[in-house]
Order: structure tokens, then sequence, then C-alpha cells
């Protein structure tokens, strides 16, 4: 039998007491609680005076503080149910859509900047095969790379569906996030009006009608409607597409570089004439099969875990696109005897029938087809997914924000497919250069953004981080940023004036909409589930 002094048997006591006591109030706080709830009474009907009310609320603060510090302390009473009565649960989206994966991601980023090398025979055209090679081998390093770095960062900072525009307007204000969501979004409405059109090139061939007139015209439109469809169904459904798609796409230029290798020339490769080059096909075509990185950042919402998915998809899409152009080139250039003038859109058919025959024509034909729908509905995917997003930052209407029973932004599709059918009479060269105009603005503003970022929140939680702080964003925008000035340079006068008219309808679009909100013609709301930028990073440096 073990003896307790007198002074362990006092302290004992008092721990057995005070164990009771937070037992008794724990009881008394649950019996008022249910009381309260099975029958409220009228607050006249209570006659307590207003210090035995403060006496209560004490005795529950203390009762709540010493919870807590015993779950901080790690002793716990099994025997007790604690009840904290700040803890409440956050917010939650309401849909129900399964996130996308890393593979239909990796197929998605693929889709965006790419969908194979179908397009890219105008560079040998412009500049010959040795500066063909050269620039999907440089060009990266000076724009790809940083740009895909820039969303890597951003994207993980603001894992939301706004994107870009979210990343814009925490840097420069409202205004200029609307600025950059209207002209990003345009230049991708613009984009896509181009795919159908390329689509059906591709099988006039065999479809002789539908070169021109109202068949054309209806199957554009038919084309574009089961597209939108598609859309529609799910963003997971567009995923494994994409990767069904990006597989048969590719597949084809395998099997040709396989029978290529007999005929392959290495001194092919090294042909150039520096003085007949056209370098505004040339940068354009280049710039065109090389961005829109960031277009993914606009389905970050939508991503499974984006902090580590979407870094990682962006690495396995930067290798698959660099190497989706480079070894069709490869082959194309060092197998066939060199003729520029045949190098245009569709040049890689004409390849195939030379090296494998009729059979691997029709195959390339088809995959050159498929690639142009998978293009279509990962760019349909981004431009109506951001316009979802704005609406969830109060910069449009809240009908944006509304999503279909399959989850997709019902209403963002429609517009999205409605300016894609407005557009889609321009030609390709048209559709190209005024695209990459808009698109060259709304990048000056993303890497303005970034450098601000860095420089105005340093402590924000980035849980991908670019290397070398404000400094080394600075210096890693100075190549793509020369690089725009010369696109720009390069640009005719009639793409000029139409890019510059799309780009005033957005300066003055913006404060029509506020007023409209001011006057309360249309609901606008703010999405309570987004992230703040400013509490997250005074959390994260306090954590730090």
């Amino acid at each position: 039998m073990v003896m307790m002094t007198q002074s362990e048997k006092v302290k004992n006591d008092e721990g057995v007491a005070a164990k009771q006591e937070r037992t008794t109030v724990d009881s008394v706080e649950e019996t008022t609680v249910a009381a309260d709830r099975s029958s409220p009474q009228p607050q006249e009907t209570t006659h307590q005076a207003p210090h035995d009310n403060d006496s209560q609320n004490q005795e529950k603060l203390r009762a709540a503080a010493t919870t807590r510090q015993a779950s901080r302390m790690g002793e716990f009473n099994s025997n007790v149910e604690y009840v904290t009565v700040v803890d409440l649960p956050s917010p939650r989206r309401t849909h129900t859509m399964k996130k996308v994966s890393i593979l239909p991601l990796v197929f998605l980023i693929f889709y965006e900047v790419s969908g194979g090398p179908f397009g890219v025979e105008d560079t040998v055209h412009a500049a010959g095969p040795l500066l063909a090679l050269l620039g999907f081998v440089v060009f990266p390093f000076i724009w790809s790379i940083p740009e895909a770095l820039i969303t890597a960062e951003m994207g993980t900072m603001f894992p939301e569906n706004s994107g870009y525009v979210v990343w814009v307007s925490t840097a420069l204000g409202p205004f200029w996030g609307f600025q950059q969501g209207w002209m990003k979004w345009l230049s991708g409405v613009i984009d896509n009006a181009l795919y159908p059109v390329l689509f059906l090139d591709y099988l006039k061939s065999g479809v002789p009608a539908l070169g021109g007139g109202l068949p054309r015209i209806l199957a554009t439109w038919g084309l574009t409607i089961v597209l939108t469809f598609l859309n529609y169904r799910g963003l997971t459904i567009v995923g494994y597409v994409a990767v069904f798609l990006g597989v048969f796409s590719l597949l084809p230029f395998v099997v040709m570089g396989f029978l290529a290798i007999p005929d392959l020339k290495p001194s092919r490769w090294t042909v150039v004439n520096t003085k007949d080059v056209d370098w505004n096909l040339y940068l354009n075509t280049l710039f065109w099969n090389l961005n829109y990185w960031d277009s993914i950042s606009t389905l970050s919402g939508e991503v499974q875990n984006p902090k580590k998915t979407l870094p990682k998809a962006l690495f396995f899409a930067l290798i698959l696109v660099v190497l989706g152009y480079f070894f069709p080139l490869l082959i194309g250039t060092g197998a066939v005897p060199l003729n520029r003038e045949l190098w245009t859109d569709g040049y890689f058919s004409d390849i195939a029938m030379i090296l494998g025959g009729a059979w691997l024509r029709w195959w390339l034909q088809a995959a050159a087809a498929m690639s142009n729908m998978g293009m279509f509905v990962a760019e349909m995917s981004s431009d109506s997914f951001q316009l979802l997003g704005m609406a969830e930052r109060g910069m449009l209407p809240e009908f944006f924000s509304k999503r279909s029973r399959h989850g997709t932004p019902l209403v963002g599709i429609l517009f999205s497919a409605s300016g894609v059918i407005l557009l889609s009479w321009m030609s390709f060269q048209e559709i190209v250069a005024a695209e990459n105009f808009l698109y060259c603005f709304g990048m000056i503003l993303e890497f303005i953004a970034f450098i601000l970022l860095k420089i105005k929140h340093p402590n924000a939680s980035r849980p991908y981080k670019v290397p070398g702080g404000a400094a080394g964003a600075i210096l890693m925008c100075i190549p793509p940023t020369a690089l725009i000035c010369v696109v720009l340079y390069f640009s005719t006068l009639k793409v000029m004036v139409v890019s510059l008219i799309a780009v005033s309808i957005g300066l003055v679009l913006q404060p029509c909409i506020k007023y409209v909100e001011k006057k309360r013609w249309l609901k606008f709301s703010h999405s309570a589930d987004l992230p703040d930028l400013e509490h997250e990073e005074s959390t994260h440096s306090l954590v730090n």
C-alpha cells in the first residue's frame, strides 16, 4: 500500500475537484443547449439579472479555454465530450464534378499549346530547315519555359478558375484584371475559331463539297455544336478524350520516323538562306505554336491537388510539346528533298504518302483532323471556366458562375461557342496574327503582375516558387518581353488596327459593367470559397 504525504493528498484532492467541476460545467452547458434547442423560452420570462448572464458567459469562456489548453498540451479527458463553439466548418463548393488528375491534365496542356506538329510547316516555308529546327529548340527557352514557370508559381498561389485574371487583379487592381480577362478570352475565342476551319481543310480532299459554300458553313456550325456539347458533358470527359486524341495524333509520326530512317540525309538539315526569310511568318508561326501555357491556369479550380499536380503536368507537357514538334520536322526535312514552296499547311500528309503510301497519308490526315478537335475542346474549356472564375470574383454577373448538372460553366460555354461561330469567317493568317497581337498585350500584364507580386507580397504562400526573388523574376521576363516587341513590330497595319479596337472595347466595357452593378440591374456576387492573399500572407509569415 502506497502512503501519500499531506501535500500530495491535497494536490490530488484539488485535481479531483477540478475534474468534477469541469465535468459539472460541461454537463450544465450540454443540458442548457439541449433545453434551448427543444423548447426555447421568450427572453422576457427569464428574469435574469445582467450580472448573472455575465457570470455564465465567463464560466463558458473559462471552460472553452480549459478545453483548448488541454487539447494543445495533449491532456484530454476521454470521459467528457468537449465542444468548442468557435470551430465552424469552412464553406465548400456545392458542385460534385470529379477533379482532373495528372495524365488528362498533361494532355489538356498539350492541346492548349500544341496538339501536334500540324501547322509548323510554315516555319520551313518561311526560313528553311535549319532555322525551323533551331526555332523549336531555342524558342522554348526564350518563351515557353518562362511562361510555364510563371504559370506554375502563380497557378499554385491562386488555385482557382479565374487564373491569370486574379494574378493581374491582385497586382494591378480589378480594372486591369478585367482587361486581362477580356483580351485573353477574346484571343482564345479567336484561336478556337481556327480549329473547325482546319478540320474541314484536312477533310476537303476526300469530300470536295466541304471546300466552300453552304455545305462548309453548315459543317462548321455542326462541328462547333458537337464539340461544344462535349465540353458541356464535363471536364473529366474532355481530359480523357484529349489523352486518346493525343496518342492517336502522335502515333503516325512515330511510324513515319521508322519508315524514314533509310532516306535520312543530315546535310538537308543545315540548309539556310538568311537573305530569304519571311520573319513575320516565321516568328508568328513559332509564337502561335509555343504559347498559351498560361491557359491551363483557368482550370486550376478543377484540378486534383493543383499545388502539386499543376507544376508536374506543366513539366511533362513541355517535354511532350517540344519533342512533338522537333522530331517530325527532323524527319520531314531530312527524308525528303527540300522544296520550300511546298512546305505549307498539310504538307506532312504529302510526306507520309512519299514514305509510307496512301494508308499512312490517310492515317495522318485523320490524326490532323482529330488534333484540331482536341485543341478546340481544350481551348473552350479554358475560355468558359475563365468566365466562371471572373464571375466568382465579382467581375461578371453572377449568372456566369452557374454550373450545369455536369459541373461545367453552361453560360461560359454558350458565350465562347457563339464567339467561335461569329469569327469562323476569318482566314488562317488573320486569325493567327490577330490572336498573337491580343495575346502579347495580355502577357505583358502577366509579366508585370508576376514581378509586382514578388515585390509586394514576398511572404505569400507559394507552393511552387521560381527561385531568384524579384531580381530573378525581372531577368526571366526580359527575353520574352523582347520577343513580344519583335512580334508586335512585324504585325500588319490591318491586324494592329483591329486588335487595338478590340482592346478599346475592353476599356469601355469594364466601367459599363460596374455601372450595371451599381444600379443593381444584374446580380453580382463574390465567392467566399476563394483565397485571400493578404490573410494567407500574414498567416504564412507567422508560421515561418
